[in-house]
């Protein structure tokens, strides 16, 4: 698993929220205290975005994607079957991602 991986990422939440040893604040936080974070971050990829600002871009998209994986920790979502619902529903609202694989 590289640092760079998803794998990383999910180890680093599941750490945070690890109820014996985790953040105290991270283990804290639900759906409706996190909700505000993740906004704020969409609005901060906006805002890079309508400002061509690629370094900032790249910083936000990383802080956004943090955001979805601690609602997925959240909602205890298995990697597996949010994998295969974002799929779907990619399959559904654009013909040429399901087309690539055959499905």
């Amino acid at each position: 698993m590289g640092e760079h991986s998803i794998e990383a990422l999910l180890a680093v939440m599941a750490r945070l929220r690890d109820p014996q040893s985790g953040c105290p604040w991270d283990i804290e936080q639900d759906f409706s205290t996190i909700a505000p974070y993740t906004v704020e971050e969409a609005y901060e990829v906006a805002e890079a975005i309508v400002n061509n600002d690629p370094a900032a871009l790249r910083d936000e998209l990383g802080d956004l994607l943090f955001q979805v994986v601690y609602h997925a920790r959240l909602g205890l979502v298995r990697r597996r079957c949010a994998m295969r619902r974002c799929r779907r529903r990619l399959g559904r609202r654009r013909s040429k991602a399901s087309a690539q694989d055959g499905r």
